[in-house]
């Protein structure tokens, strides 16, 4: 396995990457061939939110048709990490790029322990965000919910779904001061989860602050923690829809995102 590092921060100099399996660093015929693009998602019992997840994973391989894409998941849903690699054909390799805004447990420990048991010459991309990519699509949701900037006496407040892991709730907190920073609005960064402030506690404390408050939700798409979301808002006068919603096309900026965390991870491994 070969895994990619997330964004470099102030105290990281370099990309965390290793070869596994005591491959040699002689090109194989897998690595000379286009490795296939696995896109894995979280998973979700909700109907909406895997018709939604779905319609990202074809419109990639719609922008690429010349790329091998397969759909997985890290839980809840089948197949999981393992069936969508031996789903690749044998003599390929694998860019495993997780459908996750932040990385947290489940890019950090499962993946890469998934695809460390594999017998596959395999790289694991970044979590998609931060991107300001993702900020393009979050402002399209408020701007399509009614959200008008030039209000005077507003805050946002962005719902994420939280991470014990620090780096995970970081990258949320960048995400919210890149959002605030295109709109030039007040975004607080509210939680669902394993994190503070909770969502509902950063609402009461933006309702005390500001006449109009709305929540501009940082989620892939619906299923529980948006249903939380909507719970959680209590005070607020809009709640954003999360970045994709079944039976639309996939925001071409987020097919980018996903698109360019597959070449960046297939670069820096130097797979090809």
């Amino acid at each position: 396995m070969t895994l990619i590092g997330e964004r470099p921060r102030a105290t990281e100099h370099s990309i965390d990457w290793h070869r596994t399996s005591g491959r040699s660093a002689e090109r194989s015929g897998a690595e000379r061939r286009t490795p296939a693009l696995v896109a894995i998602s979280h998973g979700t019992n909700s109907a909406d939110g895997q018709a939604a997840i779905a319609a990202l994973v074809e419109a990639v391989a719609l922008a690429h048709p010349e790329l091998a894409v397969i759909s997985g998941f890290v839980d809840v849903q089948q197949p999981d990490v393992a069936a969508s690699l031996g789903a690749v054909p044998p003599d390929s390799a694998a860019v495993v790029v997780p459908l996750l805004l932040s990385a947290g447990y489940h890019v950090h420990v499962d993946l890469q322990r998934e695809t460390s048991e594999h017998d596959r010459v395999t790289a694991v991309s970044r979590a998609l965000g931060p991107d300001e990519r993702l900020i393009d699509v979050l402002e399209h949701r408020l701007r399509a919910d009614g959200f008008d900037k030039r209000v005077r006496g507003q805050e946002i407040v962005l719902a994420a779904a939280g991470s014990s892991d620090a780096r995970a709730v970081h990258d949320c907190r960048t995400v919210g001061a890149l959002l605030e920073q295109r709109l030039g609005v007040r975004v607080t960064v509210g939680f669902l989860s394993a994190a503070t402030p909770r969502l509902a506690c950063a609402v009461t404390g933006a309702r005390l602050r500001s006449e109009h408050v709305t929540v501009s939700t940082y989620l892939m798409a619906p299923g529980f923690f948006f249903d939380l979301t909507r719970a959680q808002s209590v005070g607020a006068e809009l709640v954003t829809a999360p970045l994709l919603l079944p039976g639309e096309t996939a925001p071409a900026p987020l097919v980018d995102v996903v698109l360019d965390r597959y070449l960046e991870a297939k670069e820096q491994a130097q797979i090809f």
